[in-house]
This record gives C-alpha cells, sequence and structure tokens, in this order.
C-alpha cells in the first residue's frame, strides 16, 4: 500500500515499540501479521490523542453514547494482532470486517495484498465517515466502506473468505454464514452465557465449527442484531448480578443475601499470577444450570460486601434467596501463587458454594491441561440433542453448543 511518508523518528519509534510488545506478548505470531503492524501508521486512525497514546497497547474511545458509554473506539492493538492471527488472512483474499474504525481495515488490506479487496461495514455514519476519511489520508482508498446494519452483511461483494467482526455480538446471523466462502473463515467476539470469547469458526455440513478461541471483549453491536443483557443490582449501582438468559430471579431475597456474611470454601485448586484462567470460566458457564455472573464497582464499600476474581464479570452459581461466587485467595509463602474457592451469601450458602468447589476440581482434572472448548453454531431449524457435559445454548438465529474434549 502507498502510505503517506512520517518523517517522525518519534512515531517509527513508538511503532516498533508496539509491534515488539505484541511480539513478545504473543499477540502476533506470524511474519505477516507483524509486518502489517510495522507498515500500517496508527496514529493516523487516532488523530485525537497524542501519537504515545495512539501506540499503547490499548483502546483509544472515538464516540460515547448519551449516558457516556463508549460505542466505537479503535480496538486495542493486542486483540487486533490475535483476531488477525485468528483469521489467517493470505493474499489475493476477500474480506469483510464489520464494525469500522479504519485501522483494522488497514492492517487487512496488508495481509490481502494488491490481489484481494477489503469491505467494512458500520451502521453508524459517523464512524463510516471517519474511517473512510483517515483510510483515503493513511493510502488505504483501496478499502470499500460501507454504511449498513452488519445484521445482513454486505451480499453486494460477497463472498468472503474472511469475516472479522469488531463488536460484540449476542448471536450469528444467517447472512454472515451465507456469505462466507466455501473454506472461509468467521471470526466474530461471541457472547456466551455472558462471557465474550472470540471464536474463529469454519463450515462443517449445516453448521460452523471453532478451530480455537481467545477471550475479548468489545463494544455490543448495534441495529438488528443488538442484545442487552439483565442487570440485577443488589447494593445500589456498586453491586449487580448479570443473566445473559432468562433466569427466574427473586431480586429482594438477593439483596437480602448479600447483606448477610458471607461463607468461604477453598478449593486447593491453585494458579500463578500470570495464569489465564478463563478456561475455568468457560468451563462454569457449559456445566452450571443457574449461572450469572458477578460485578462489582472499584471501590472499598463495594469490595467489602463481595470479592469476585474479577470485578467486571465472575461466574456466579444462583440459589432460591442466595448466591455464590469464584475467588482467589494469596497462598502464604509461595510467593506469587493463589488458590481458587468460593465466597456465598444467604440460603443455601453452604451447598452453592460447594457446587462451585466441585466444578473448579473438576476443571482442574480434566479440562485445565486438555483441548479447548468446542463451540458449534447451527441454525436454529436445526434439532440439536443433548449430550451428556455439553450446554446448549438457544439463540434467536442459532442453537449454540459448548462441549468439551
Amino acid at each position: 500500500m502507498d502510505v503517506v511518508a512520517d518523517d517522525s523518528a518519534e512515531v517509527d519509534g513508538l511503532r516498533e515499540a508496539l509491534v515488539r510488545e505484541l511480539l513478545a506478548g504473543g499477540s502476533i505470531a506470524s511474519a505477516e501479521v507483524e509486518a502489517a503492524f510495522r507498515v500500517v501508521p496508527r496514529h493516523l486512525f487516532a488523530p485525537e490523542v497524542s501519537s504515545e497514546r495512539a501506540y499503547a497497547n490499548d483502546i483509544v474511545r472515538t464516540k460515547r453514547d448519551e449516558h457516556g458509554v463508549t460505542i466505537s473506539s479503535v480496538s486495542a492493538p493486542w486483540l487486533q494482532a490475535v483476531m488477525l492471527e485468528q483469521a489467517q488472512i493470505g493474499p489475493g483474499m476477500r474480506c469483510l470486517e464489520v464494525g469500522s474504525g479504519g485501522y483494522n481495515a488497514a492492517l487487512m488490506a496488508e495481509l490481502v495484498g494488491p490481489g484481494g479487496a477489503v469491505t467494512t461495514v458500520d451502521i453508524d455514519a459517523d464512524v463510516t465517515g471517519r474511517a473512510r476519511r483517515f483510510l483515503d489520508v493513511a493510502g488505504y482508498g483501496r478499502v470499500n466502506v460501507v454504511l449498513a446494519d452488519a445484521e445482513h452483511g454486505v451480499p453486494a461483494r460477497a463472498p468472503f473468505d474472511r469475516i472479522i467482526v469488531t463488536v460484540g455480538v449476542w448471536d450469528v446471523p444467517p447472512a454472515w454464514s451465507e456469505q462466507l466462502s466455501d473454506g472461509g473463515r468467521l471470526v466474530v467476539p461471541l457472547r456466551l452465557r455472558g462471557l465474550s470469547r472470540s471464536v474463529a469458526l469454519v463450515r462443517d455440513g449445516d453448521r460452523l465449527v471453532s478451530v480455537g478461541h481467545e477471550m475479548a471483549g468489545f463494544v455490543g453491536v448495534q441495529g438488528a442484531g443488538a442484545h442487552t443483557e439483565r442487570l440485577v443490582t443488589l447494593h445500589g449501582d456498586e453491586v449487580g448480578l448479570r443473566f445473559d438468559d432468562d433466569v427466574p430471579v427473586d431480586v429482594e431475597a438477593l439483596r437480602a443475601a448479600v447483606r448477610q456474611p458471607r461463607t468461604q470454601v477453598w478449593s486447593g485448586v491453585t494458579f500463578g499470577g500470570t495464569e489465564s484462567f478463563d478456561g475455568l470460566f468457560l468451563w462454569l458457564a457449559t456445566c452450571v444450570d443457574r449461572f450469572c455472573l458477578l460485578s462489582r464497582a472499584r471501590t472499598d464499600a463495594a469490595r467489602a460486601l463481595v470479592d469476585p476474581a474479577s470485578p467486571i464479570a465472575t461466574p456466579t452459581v444462583l440459589g432460591d434467596a442466595g448466591f455464590a461466587y469464584v475467588t482467589f485467595r494469596e497462598v502464604e509463602g509461595r510467593g506469587d501463587v493463589y488458590e481458587f474457592g468460593a465466597y456465598a451469601h444467604g440460603a443455601q450458602a453452604e451447598s452453592l458454594a460447594a457446587t462451585l468447589i466441585e466444578q473448579i476440581r473438576v476443571w482442574d482434572r480434566d479440562h485445565r491441561h486438555g483441548g479447548p472448548a468446542r463451540i458449534s453454531v447451527v441454525p436454529g431449524a436445526v434439532v440439536v440433542e443433548e449430550a451428556p457435559g455439553a450446554r446448549v445454548i438457544p439463540k434467536r438465529h442459532t442453537t449454540i453448543t459448548i462441549s468439551w474434549p
């Protein structure tokens, strides 16, 4: 691509430092993705912030709604790199990006080369206008920018060898599967019982099946595909339970429960301080029936009430008038080593905590060091049979199944 020249040694140095960080962290794994990150000038897609912030390994928020909630951003480089690696884009491919920012589409354009084609689509005219302007300035005028609801894909430019979705979605609309070429790959941040995973999917008969998935967080899709979680507040806005499916809830009983002393049980299962435990969270979302996510504000008052493993979203098992959630504590005398446990409140606290502890131990014994969960997406009209150890999740257009080797 003919990228606009930049004489700034500072910008060149910042871009080089970002690439080194992504390589060291494992986000970049291939020479092709590395080369794209070395070329595309990220600062031209985020002119409202300093060069230092543009090349930081973090998101750049570009639009907020009337409540101050981010509805568009330039995604964090580490996550863009991970998803590009998942997509395995090659020269000459036809690619669709759902959710426009400009920068990621430019990276995709580098990967497909002059013989390929990249289309980016967004429902927001401000976002597509911005993407078109910055892509032109950066020398990527060949990228097609489309203003439309991505629920319907872009049929005029289909089929696509690769589709990368850069907004969080609850379901996979039929158009994305229909517009995927034979042998194509869809990379989508899919919400699974509240947990978001970037899932790489390929076609297998009448379904899409995962060939890998990674933790990911994106602003939610707008338009026909939007689907809002249900939030049950337990203590003002400081503590809440998030539900992704229709679970009956006695709100007042839960609010009373959170004010009661907590029961604590420890599992004996440990992990290192830098070790990811997203596999545990997905396992609990698979095996627990009455499942939700606990979140809390980052305040001392909220922490005094609940102390979950993640303040943003921690797996929780629900009882009739109580709940239990995952936590951890430092193992004394072992440095940066921690032990998983469960805190529980309200009626049946001990049995709810025991349920979580049992499943933490099952994960550690059977799945921690095995293969990743298999995620399949089947059209809603296809009958999906329940299987032992699998979780079947009905959606609007599809039925999603999570199973484990």
